[in-house]
């Protein structure tokens, strides 16, 4: 059997001499993987950059074994265009790294997140932009994976406005203002989060990287016995460092 789809390189891994087995999150299959002949060549190194998009084939008797790939060139070229940019190279590995460990191999909640993800990376170059894109970018991940947020309403009063924390046992948001007796338990909650045109400042983003970062390491990867790739940390330590 075989299928045709886009797809955003993930990272990838020896196989044999020269061969390479690359995990791709695809527009329509979500997470997959498969060996490509010849990929750990030094001549084609860069065509299997996490981060690039590619158009490929995938090639196998069985859809849950692994098959081959035949991948054509990048059609978009990511990580070699912020080469001079450490924070956003870190953000590119940050990101394929996060999908390929809270992705299973098919998992349909991967499609889900091409749009976002793509959307995301595309935006790199954009210094001022791409920090408060990528928190966003893991409330969508959260949700993808089945653990998203309740930032709508106050879970005390059910008001819509002046949010301020979020619940770090329910997930949902709360008024500071009526939760005076352990607010200092609750996570902060930015306000670009709920209010489209909000300021986004450097503690936003800090608050922002602590309010998902939380449920990230605690619904997602401690539910599979794993630890949250290093990468994310270090993205984290780069932009607060900058900010």
């Amino acid at each position: 059997m075989n299928w045709t789809d886009e797809g955003l390189i993930l990272g990838g891994r020896r196989f044999g001499e020269g061969g390479l087995i690359i995990d791709v999150l695809t527009k329509t299959r979500g997470r997959r993987s498969g060996l490509v002949y010849g990929g750990a060549s030094r001549a084609r190194r860069a065509q299997y950059e996490a981060g690039n998009t590619v158009s490929l084939s995938w090639t196998g008797r069985l859809e849950e074994q692994l098959g081959r790939f035949d991948v054509a060139e990048a059609s978009r070229e990511r990580a070699s265009r912020v080469l001079d940019d450490a924070g956003a190279l870190s953000a590119i590995s940050a990101v394929t790294t996060l999908l390929r460990g809270a992705l299973d191999e098919g998992d349909a909640a991967g499609s889900a997140l091409y749009e976002a993800t793509t959307i995301l990376l595309d935006q790199i170059e954009a210094r001022e932009v791409w920090p408060a894109l990528y928190v966003r970018w893991e409330l969508g991940l959260l949700s993808a994976l089945g653990f998203g947020l309740d930032l709508d309403e106050c879970a005390l009063s059910g008001a819509n406005d002046g949010l301020t924390h979020v619940s770090p046992k329910t997930g949902r948001a709360v008024r500071g203002s009526e939760a005076e007796e352990y607010v200092n338990r609750l996570l902060r909650l930015p306000g670009f989060l709920v209010t489209p045109g909000a300021p986004v400042g450097v503690d936003d983003i800090a608050d922002g990287l602590a309010l998902t970062g939380y449920f990230i390491e605690a619904r997602v990867f401690n539910g599979m016995n794993r630890a949250v790739p290093a990468q994310r940390a270090q993205l984290v330590a780069r932009l607060l460092k900058r900010s």
